[in-house]
């Protein structure tokens, strides 16, 4: 267990497997993903950092609060943190309080990173919609990494079903993946006039292409290196 300096628990990065995906909405020309953790995963990191023992929640307000408290060996006393939760879709109370508990952890710094995610866009290319535009594709993190701040500065995201890589950011780092200049020097390549990138740009709604995103110049890769 890392320590910070007061002697209170300094908790670890997610690790892929332990992040969710899940649809925040979808449009005509793609679809949004944000990134989460459940409180499975916070009971899990509670146990391996501090013990099992050395730990607890409590919840008020009808599960609309709760407080995690650790206990500090070198104190001789609970610390704690509080955060208040908000109803799910279903199983309102219970939603509330996994909720609630999930927001509290992040008091204490687990799954924190999570809020550095970068803006995840995946094209229709990498999903099915059925005719009255619902998704039920799943997706899955297959690669994240972070750096010396704790910030996602490498991130990969596959649909469960097919596999397929759907999203890449910092896939220099991603073993396997061309680096960003291979993509842009390809996509100078294989649009070497002004009519043909002012097409390849008015259909990535950027002005430049060093604006595009790493999942708009993967497209151009698979296209013409696959």
């Amino acid at each position: 267990m890392v320590m910070s300096m007061k002697g209170v628990a300094m908790f670890r990065t997610l690790k892929a497997e332990e992040i969710e995906c899940r649809i925040q909405s979808v449009k005509d020309d793609g679809l949004i993903l944000l990134l989460y953790k459940d409180a499975r995963c916070d009971m899990n990191i509670l146990d391996e950092t501090v013990g099992p023992l050395l730990w607890k929640r409590e919840h008020s307000r009808d599960n609309a609060n709760c407080i995690v408290s650790i206990y500090n060996k070198d104190l001789g006393e609970w610390i704690s943190k509080e955060d208040t939760g908000t109803e799910s879709n279903t199983e309102k109370e219970k939603g509330l309080a996994s909720d609630s508990f999930k927001r509290a952890c992040v008091n204490w710094g687990i799954g924190r990173e999570l809020y550095t995610s970068p803006f995840i866009w995946i094209t229709p290319d990498g999903y099915t919609k059925t005719k009255d535009g619902r998704v039920f594709d799943r997706f899955y993190v297959s690669e994240i990494g972070y750096d010396e701040d704790r910030n996602i500065d490498k991130l990969a995201i596959k649909n469960s079903k097919t596999k397929k890589v759907v999203f890449t950011y910092g896939i220099s780092t991603v073993k396997g993946y061309p680096s960003r200049d291979e993509m842009l020097n390809l996509a100078r390549q294989k649009y070497p006039n002004d009519e043909l990138m002012q097409k390849l740009l008015d259909s990535f709604k950027v002005e430049k292409l060093e604006d595009a995103t790493d999942a708009q110049l993967m497209e151009i890769w698979k296209k013409y290196r696959g």
